[in-house]
Parts: C-alpha cells; sequence; structure tokens
C-alpha cells in the first residue's frame, strides 16, 4: 500500500498546451448522442461486501439494461476478470483495468466535443471525496488513473487540470450552463486554495460554462453533496430535482432549499429553469445481515446496521433512446417510473430492480457510469 508520499511521487501528470475552450471544446449535455458508456466493476469489500456477487450482479443488471441502447465497457480488475466474464452478457465488452472502487462517474474523464465531431477528455484530480481530510479511502492512486487509462485506450486527447472534482459534482446542459454545490467544490478537503471564481474560470476553458450555477445542497453524505443527488437535466432548461413529500422528514428543508435556489436561476441562455419533482422514497437503514456483509477497515468509511439507505430515482442515466433508472422493490418505483416517462417522452424508461445494493455502496446507477458522446 503506498503511503501519500509516495502516491505523489508515482503521479505523473500530463496536459495539452492548449485549453479545450480556445480549440473550440464543450462538454456536451447526457442527453446528446453517445458512443457508448462506461462502467467499473465492483469488488471492494468494506463497500460491496465479503462477497460482492450480490452487488456485481446488479452492476451487471445495469450495464445489461444500458447495453440495449449503446455499447458498455467495464473496466475490471485483474483478479476479477474471470469472474466478470461469467456474470456480463456478452453484450458488454470487458477491458482490464486496475482501480480502487467502482465510481467510474467520478474518477473517470468528463469528455468533451468540438464543431469538427473531435471528442477529447478533462482529467479532473480524484483525491477519493476528501483525500487525507474525511475522504472515504486510502490510497486512491488507481482512481485517479482511470480517467487516463481510458483516454488512452480509445487514442483521445487528455487535458489535465488540478482542480480536484468528481464527475457526479457537476450537471451541464450543454449550452453553456453548469449546476454544482459549494459544499463539495469549495471544500477545504478539495481546493482549499482556490475562490469560487477561480474554480468558475477552470469550467470556463475546460467545458466552455458560461455561467455556473452554484447551490447549497443537502450535504450529509459521503460525497459532501454530489449534485447529481439533487438534480439532473432533461435536455436545455428543463431539469428533474429530488424531492421530498414529507414536511416532518429531516431532509424536506434542504430539498426545500434546492428548489428555491433552482426556481430562482438563469442559465447561460437566460432562461428560467422549468424545474419538475422526482420524489425520493424512504427506504429502511442497513440492517444487522447487511452490514454483516460488509468487511470493516480502518480508514475506510464503514458501513453499520442503522445507517441512512438513499432512495434517490435522481440519480437516473440517460442512453441513447432511453433511460435506465434505479428501482428499490418498492410501490414507489411505478411512480418513478410514471414521473421519467412524462419527462422523457421520446425515450424508452427502463427499471433496473435491486438497486439497494448500490445505494448502500455509496450511490447509484449516474454515480457508476459514464457516457462518452459521439463523435465523428
Amino acid at each position: 500500500m503506498l503511503n501519500q508520499t509516495e502516491y505523489l511521487k508515482t503521479h505523473v501528470e500530463y496536459t495539452m498546451s492548449n485549453t479545450p475552450r480556445s480549440l473550440g471544446y464543450r462538454m456536451p449535455g447526457e442527453h446528446e448522442p453517445h458512443a457508448g458508456c462506461w462502467m467499473i466493476f465492483p469488488q471492494r469489500p468494506d463497500v460491496w461486501g465479503i462477497d460482492p456477487t450480490p452487488a456485481q450482479r446488479v452492476f451487471a443488471n445495469v450495464a445489461t439494461a444500458i447495453s440495449q441502447f449503446e455499447l458498455v465497457t467495464m473496466c475490471v480488475s485483474s483478479e476479477q476478470l474471470d469472474n466478470a466474464k461469467s456474470i456480463l452478457p456478452n453484450s458488454v465488452r470487458i477491458v482490464e483495468m486496475a482501480n480502487n472502487d467502482a465510481w467510474m462517474r467520478d474518477c473517470g474523464p468528463s469528455f468533451i466535443v468540438n464543431c469538427q465531431g473531435d471528442v477529447s477528455g478533462v482529467d479532473w484530480e480524484f483525491n477519493a471525496w476528501g483525500g487525507l481530510d474525511d475522504g472515504l479511502y486510502f490510497p486512491w492512486n488507481d482512481d485517479n488513473s482511470v480517467a487516463n487509462k481510458v483516454l488512452k485506450m480509445i487514442g483521445f486527447d487528455r487535458y489535465k487540470t488540478n482542480l480536484v472534482n468528481e464527475g457526479g459534482a457537476i450537471h451541464v446542459d450543454g449550452e453553456g450552463t453548469l449546476i454544482t454545490t459549494r459544499s463539495v467544490l469549495l471544500n477545504e478537503n478539495r481546493n482549499p486554495d482556490l475562490t469560487q471564481q477561480e474554480i468558475e474560470q477552470v469550467f470556463h476553458d475546460y467545458l466552455s460554462i458560461d455561467k455556473t450555477i452554484w447551490i447549497d445542497g443537502e450535504a450529509e453524505d459521503e460525497t459532501d453533496g454530489h449534485v447529481d443527488g439533487l438534480c439532473a437535466y432533461v435536455k436545455p432548461g428543463v431539469i428533474l430535482i429530488a424531492w421530498h413529500n414529507d414536511p416532518k422528514s429531516e431532509e424536506y428543508a434542504a430539498y426545500q432549499s434546492v428548489y428555491k435556489q433552482l426556481s430562482n436561476a438563469t442559465d447561460a441562455k437566460g432562461r428560467k429553469l422549468e424545474i419538475i419533482k422526482l420524489p425520493l422514497v424512504d427506504l429502511p437503514p442497513v440492517t444487522a445481515e447487511e452490514a454483516s456483509r460488509i468487511k470493516k477497515i480502518n480508514g475506510t468509511y464503514p458501513r453499520n446496521k442503522g445507517d441512512y439507505v438513499w432512495g434517490g430515482y435522481i440519480n437516473f442515466y440517460i442512453a441513447n433512446g432511453g433511460v435506465v433508472f434505479p428501482c428499490f422493490d418498492v410501490p414507489e418505483d411505478a411512480d418513478a417510473e410514471r414521473i421519467l416517462t412524462s419527462a422523457f417522452p421520446d425515450r424508452k424508461i427502463v427499471g433496473v430492480p435491486g438497486c439497494r445494493a448500490i445505494s448502500i455502496g455509496g450511490g447509484n446507477i449516474h454515480c457508476i457510469t459514464q457516457q462518452q458522446p459521439l463523435g465523428k
């Protein structure tokens, strides 16, 4: 296991000479056409269990659902290759890649495109959601190398930035607007030496963002408040937001606040945002049996009996012609499907059962996926 000093010595940066914006690049919205989707096969015993097979099968079901719309590539560690081949369908491409955990949204590249159809990637600095100050695990060197490896594998240019950021911390509309939370990007455990304006400049230069909407989100989670647990773009000018219907809930006020902030916001085109509410579901906390499956390791985030399990339908993935969303095997799944069907009338809505297993790990379908936009 690397210590912090050894990790820093082994981390080598490579940076293209010009900013992506100067070369005509922008980050497209998730609703735009894809060439495919990237995922990582789970295996950590302290997150997915001493026997991670149940979680791996849910990941496989997510990959299978997305693969009916677009190519899915699953990155798998060398020790899990045979197991992954036995679980994943032939429709999912398997590649070998070292990793620390399975959150491709956060450690993978943020893809960018230009008018000529060239595709490249932005490689953020990844520190496991907080580094040595409240991060979820150490080391994270393999995860911090995932974006570089993905881009090398497909032959795309890589634009490296020193901004500590995770893909789940930002949502873009593809037309110059980005939504994020102060609790993540301005956190002392991410970017202690950068101001809000300096971070906006990075988004401007690397993603061609003209308007950053900062919200104070519900931050009582492992990520410090990722925006993909709060809202998601349907298309430019239209967003879905996570919502809690019970005023007695401890979470109700936080989601009310997010709703008010976004209701008062305008995007890069000067539009007021059309907002659609997508209610959360109250799930039972982690059971004693679920907690007993997870290995306790000092220095990593624990999963204990009674811990909160997030029931966020908002953490869906938009695919070519489809939307793949988490189901928790409760009656509320049908309500979520109805709302998503109304919001995306031109896409097939596909629910994946058993996604409580991903929630216990710390996220859901959007967190474990990363879209690659269509290029020339």
